[in-house]
């Protein structure tokens, strides 16, 4: 079976073996592959590994002997999955391989906000430590963790994970889903409440028509002056400029993000300048241990589909 890999370099930097790929066929590898390379470099492969390429009815029609595309990552809205339905494509995908550490950033950025550890820092080693009058320099506002509530929009896997971590810290968890099961764990309310009573809101929902944009300056007026935002779900989820406008007016304390509309990010994006906007470059999935993990199920996606048995699949 001829092999393409379209997107090599979005799941390794040299630190990920691609061993088990290699097994299954004669494969052609591509760091990253330009939207007019696509076909080309498709040419007669049966199968594809891709992460964001977009394939379109467009796209897939034009490579007639393509049977898979393999997915490495969770979410597949980069394909055409009416089309590929039409012309016999298999679509894989890799669920629940990065849960742990999607939650652990969202407590980076948590925890980045109740310690100030990066304000700390530049403190000591711009000399204020040693300038200070006491042996505690407590100059910038810390808070405790116990006792505060975390809102969680979004209660799939990723949403259960960050509530055992905020239930470890001593944290009350709330949780708006479309789809609440009553565990014992989490009290489920409206998101206006959840808006309203949370210290530190964290977005794990979706990105559906019901949900893009939902976080907009109407929500945002609702939180507490004194709320971080965090999202490490899609960026569509919140509204970009509004979150900037509150962020710089005050109407909420701080925002932590992962993720943007547009990635690569926009030079023109507001929340560039924004204040208290911490932003990493969507690496949440990104720990080596997580991406070894993403590529192991990859392989056995296609080893599944080879031998006759596809699993994880999204069509």
């Amino acid at each position: 079976m001829k092999i393409v890999m379209l997107e090599a370099a979005t799941v390794s930097r040299n630190d990920v073996s691609f061993e088990d790929i290699y097994k299954l066929g004669e494969v052609e590898e591509h760091p990253l592959t330009p939207t007019d390379k696509i076909v080309e470099y498709i040419g007669d492969a049966e199968a594809v590994l891709c992460n964001k390429t977009p394939f379109t009815a467009e796209v897939m029609e034009q490579c007639p002997n393509l049977k898979y595309i393999g997915l490495c990552a969770t979410g597949y809205n980069n394909v055409d999955i009416a089309a590929a339905n039409r012309l016999g494509i298999t679509v894989c995908n890799v669920p629940a391989y990065s849960d742990m550490a999607v939650a652990q950033q969202v407590f980076a950025f948590i925890l980045h906000f109740a310690n100030r550890t990066p304000e700390y820092d530049s403190f000591v080693h711009e000399g204020g430590w040693v300038r200070s009058a006491t042996f505690s320099a407590f100059d910038f506002p810390t808070a405790e963790l116990d006792g505060k509530t975390l809102g969680i929009i979004g209660y799939g896997r990723i949403g259960h994970a960050a509530a055992k971590i905020a239930r470890a810290f001593g944290m009350e968890v709330v949780v708006n889903t479309r789809t609440a099961k009553q565990d014992g764990t989490v009290r489920f309310t409206s998101l206006d409440e959840l808006l309203e009573c949370s210290d530190f809101i964290t977005l794990h929902c979706p990105l559906t028509p019901e949900t893009e944009g939902m976080i907009n300056i109407e929500a945002l007026k609702k939180c507490k002056s004194s709320a971080v935002l965090i999202n490490t779900s899609r960026g569509a989820v919140v509204n970009e400029a509004d979150l900037a406008y509150a962020l710089n007016s005050g109407i909420i304390a701080g925002a932590g993000l992962d993720v943007l509309h547009t990635e690569p990010m926009d030079p023109e994006n507001p929340l560039l300048t924004a204040k208290n906007c911490v932003i990493t470059p969507h690496v949440a999935w990104a720990p080596v241990e997580t991406r070894r993990r993403l590529m192991k199920t990859a392989a056995e996606n296609l080893a599944a589909f080879i031998a006759g048995k596809p699993v994880n699949t999204v069509n």
